[in-house]
């Protein structure tokens, strides 16, 4: 498969905001994050149904996929970022038009529940997707310096980034040391283990797979990584590196429990591939936005991460 690489934003370029999943419960924070893109100097194009609710939709599918579809064909726009996650971009995948995506390549933003998306326009298209902020959620309130200088530095500048700085300069640890090169793919793992089976799923041979969660118990972590074992997608990958699993752990003190370390160690360390663990990538405040589909260089033994391509042409 070829991979497609979107343009660089660049300033006055015009960025879509959608919600092809939730909707934010504050529609003020729509207002929020538009005012601060606006603000650095880009325009905003909200789509036709932001704003409505379905239950925990943000709008029917059709509303929603409208949205979706009408961002990719509107020559106008540069960007197109999700306003939130939440729960159902998984409707939306067998009614998308892949053609009109790889027609029409763009810069994708999101997580989540989005990487149901991301994962499923990688596979059919080839199309770079990047794993990052979404503006009703980190670009509101306290905006964190380092989310914002490494989503900005991926998708403006068509130079590749290189080794990733950690916040605070933390180190990271090591599950297994060693070094793995490869395109990197994943996300959060209730959402991508979710995949499996389907035609949306993509080919793990050869590349370094990320994930990361939130409010998982540890027996449901346990389920969906062996899920993943069961399915050997373990077993082509160069690499892995394990984003932030928040509050994955079980609340309740008079429950048996293993902790989400033991859970994690009893799949990865018999491995033996190349893996860290508390990447700063997943539901946190400073993270760093993932190309899905470039070339990443792990060196698992240092705790380093280096992007080895530029993500935008």
């Amino acid at each position: 498969m070829q991979v497609i690489k979107p343009a660089r934003l660049k300033k006055g370029d015009v960025i879509g905001l959608i919600s092809p999943a939730s909707s934010p419960d504050e529609l003020l924070r729509i207002e929020e994050s538009t005012r601060y893109l606006e603000k650095l100097g880009y325009k905003v194009k909200l789509g036709k149904y932001v704003g409505k609710f379905n239950g925990y939709l943000a709008g029917t599918d059709d509303e929603r996929l409208e949205d979706f579809h009408s961002m990719f064909s509107d020559k106008t726009v540069k960007a197109i970022m999700c306003l939130r996650g939440g729960y159902g971009a998984f409707r939306l995948l067998d009614k998308i038009n892949y053609k009109l995506i790889q027609k029409n390549p763009k810069i994708f933003v999101g997580y989540s529940e989005i990487t149901a998306l991301q994962n499923a326009i990688f596979n059919k298209t080839g199309l770079i997707t990047f794993a990052g902020p979404m503006p009703a959620v980190d670009f509101v309130n306290n905006i964190s310096p380092y989310t914002e200088e490494w989503f900005w530095k991926v998708v403006t500048s068509n130079k590749k980034v290189g080794k990733i700085k950690y916040p605070d300069n933390a180190k990271m640890p090591f599950i297994n040391k060693g070094l793995a090169n490869g395109r990197i793919l994943g996300g959060n793992l209730a959402v991508f283990s979710a995949l499996l089976g389907t035609e949306y799923f993509p080919d793990m041979k050869d590349k370094i797979l990320l994930l990361e969660d939130i409010d998982e118990k540890p027996y449901k972590i346990d389920r969906m990584l062996n899920q993943l074992r069961l399915a050997k997608v373990f077993k082509g990958l160069k690499g892995i590196i394990l984003g932030r699993f928040v509050e994955c752990y079980e609340q309740d003190p008079n429950k048996k429990t293993l902790s989400l370390g033991e859970v994690i160690e009893h799949y990865f360390k018999t491995l033996k591939l190349p893996t860290i663990y508390t990447f700063p990538h997943g539901h946190i405040k400073d993270f760093v936005t993932i190309p899905f589909g470039i070339k990443v260089g792990l060196n698992a033994t240092k705790g380093t991460v280096e992007f080895l391509e530029n993500a935008v042409s």
